[in-house]
């Protein structure tokens, strides 16, 4: 892993292909990599003026924004160090406008991926299959007003300074759980939204440096249907037949939760270990259109409160895992000193074992000494090839010498060094 700060001093000390070659990649993805963590990089021919001296001088390093990549892995398994977590120092006394004419960033061409879907969920909600996307779900006639509402809140947020982005993908921050239902039930909770759409990395607001998660679903609801000539319509849009001669259209209806058309804007916390989420939804007589700057005061609150929950939930962690590690050296040392003694118990019952073989083998000797003196009797013809014999289990017998026996009898230290000094025997 490197930080935006070593990328910047990397790529102003050698050629661009000379840092590409560095992390085993092209010099245009490392040119990529340098856009995303906003670093300037030497323009073409910037090298060779330097070695006449004629090159400008580097441009600075801009500072970080809140929402800025801040590190980069070629392989992605690095760690980022975690980011400061504070809003504002004082709330923005600048009055919330909403933009009639600017376009929000994350909502360019975001239209064209939606309609480009070729999944539509089972009760209407589009899934584009671009999944590095703004956080709207919404149905293909729900859809302009899910974009309108989401540049004026977007807009909104960013006239008093907070800036709205895709979450970066060096923080690892986490999107809530989803329910589009207009009436929610914990009742077959994971279909209603296990089945939608989701985006890659969750679409963010920083308050100072503070994430906060913003999705805008379009809600269901619980709407009546009638399946008439192998397909469901709206009972609302059915008309019985006029003769009696066909009243047997074999139709039936059934209830399913189908977009409605109206908005919910759900605020939640996409940081680990801190649970909290608020959401506003329409009704049929008001438009969330009109909530946006009370909605922008409400998160610029939430924000501050989030701080002090983010702060107690990382002293929680930071205690269990000091109850973590307590524990796990009690159980080295339980385990170190079970070794240890293990370790004196295998030694002591080796010695044991040596002695009872050396034993073994001296009686094996006092056998063959009494052979051998008897053998000095017999005639030399005979003699001889018994010799050969008694040669030959002296052989088989192996080293009768106690020295060795005792040298092949390892220590409890040599068996085993142990990690505390206080355990050694």
């Amino acid at each position: 892993m490197i930080s935006r700060d070593e990328l910047y001093r990397l790529v102003w000390s050698k050629p661009m292909t000379q840092v590409a070659e560095q992390f085993a990649v092209s010099g245009t993805y490392m040119a990529r990599v340098c856009a995303l963590l906003n670093v300037p990089r030497p323009e073409r021919g910037y090298w060779a003026k330097l070695a006449v001296g004629k090159a400008p001088a580097p441009e600075p390093l801009p500072e970080a924004r809140p929402g800025d990549q801040l590190s980069w892995s070629n392989d992605g398994t690095g760690q980022a160090p975690p980011k400061p977590r504070q809003p504002p120092a004082c709330q923005s006394e600048a009055p919330v406008r909403v933009s009639k004419t600017r376009s929000h960033a994350l909502l360019l061409g975001a239209r064209e991926h939606f309609d480009a879907s070729r999944h539509v969920d089972d009760r209407g909600y589009l899934k584009p299959s671009k999944r590095l996307l703004v956080d709207i779900t919404a149905s293909k006639a729900g859809l302009d007003r899910a974009l309108g509402f989401s540049n004026d809140l977007f807009t909104a947020l960013e006239s008093v300074g907070h800036r709205v982005v895709l979450a970066p993908a060096d923080e690892h921050l986490r999107r809530g759980d989803i329910d589009v239902r207009e009436v929610r039930t914990k009742q077959q909770a994971r279909y209603y939204y296990g089945t939608l759409w989701s985006p890659h990395r969750p679409t963010v607001v920083y308050i100072g440096s503070v994430a906060i998660g913003l999705s805008i679903v379009e809600m269901s609801e619980e709407t009546l249907l009638r399946y008439v000539g192998g397909t469901y319509i709206q009972e609302a849009d059915y008309t019985s037949p006029k003769s009696s001669r066909v009243a047997a259209d074999h139709s039936w209806t059934t209830t399913r939760e189908l977009a409605c058309g109206r908005l919910r804007l759900i605020a939640y916390c996409p940081y680990d270990r801190v649970s909290w989420a608020t959401d506003w939804q329409e009704t049929a007589q008001q438009s969330l259109r009109f909530l946006v700057p009370s909605i922008v005061r409400a998160i610029e609150g939430a924000a501050t409160d989030l701080v002090g929950k983010l702060e107690e939930a990382d002293r929680q962690a930071e205690i269990a895992r000091q109850e973590w590690r307590a524990a796990e050296e009690r159980r080295r040392k339980q385990e170190d000193r079970r070794c240890v003694e293990q370790s004196m118990r295998e030694s002591q019952e080796h010695l044991v074992q040596i002695i009872g073989q050396w034993s073994h083998v001296m009686e094996v000797e006092q056998f063959l000494t009494g052979v051998e003196a008897r053998l000095s009797g017999l005639p030399a013809e005979e003699r001889a090839p018994l010799m050969e014999r008694l040669a030959l289990a002296r052989a088989f017998l192996g080293t009768q010498d106690p020295l060795d026996f005792f040298l092949s009898c390892k220590t409890p230290g040599e068996r085993y060094q142990s990690i505390y000094p206080e355990h050694s025997p």
